[in-house]
């Protein structure tokens, strides 16, 4: 019983951080439903509707998640993201479907880049 009981526990351990990465086809599906309109022009990520808006191709994951977090607490973010239009977008997101459209967009290739030494 009780090595089942640590079975179970591992494999739930093991199984929650592979979730919380973010699937990448889910993210691309909902990313086209919910962010293409503003984001990608033509289905081009690299092209945003408005030049002042960001280009989300290639951004990194974690700036991504914790972006998308920050609109969807509103007043209650505590990194200044306070935009009423992605507010309501993001609020409308479930934790896993930010981490799927932050997946997706983090694997398309964009303008970002490390500089190297």
């Amino acid at each position: 019983m009780m090595l089942r009981l640590m079975l179970s526990a591992l494999l739930l351990a093991l199984a929650g951080p592979a979730a919380a990465a973010g699937n990448i086809e889910r993210g691309k599906q909902k990313a086209d439903q919910v962010c293409a309109a503003c984001h990608a022009v033509g289905g081009d990520w690299n092209k945003p509707l408005q030049p002042e808006y960001p280009r989300l191709a290639g951004q990194y994951r974690d700036y991504l998640v914790t972006t998308l977090n920050a609109y969807k607490q509103g007043e209650k973010s505590q990194i200044g993201r306070k935009n009423a239009i992605m507010a309501g977008q993001a609020a409308a997101l479930s934790r896993q479907e930010i981490e799927d459209i932050s997946a997706f967009l983090a694997s398309l290739p964009g303008p970002l880049f490390t500089k190297s030494r």
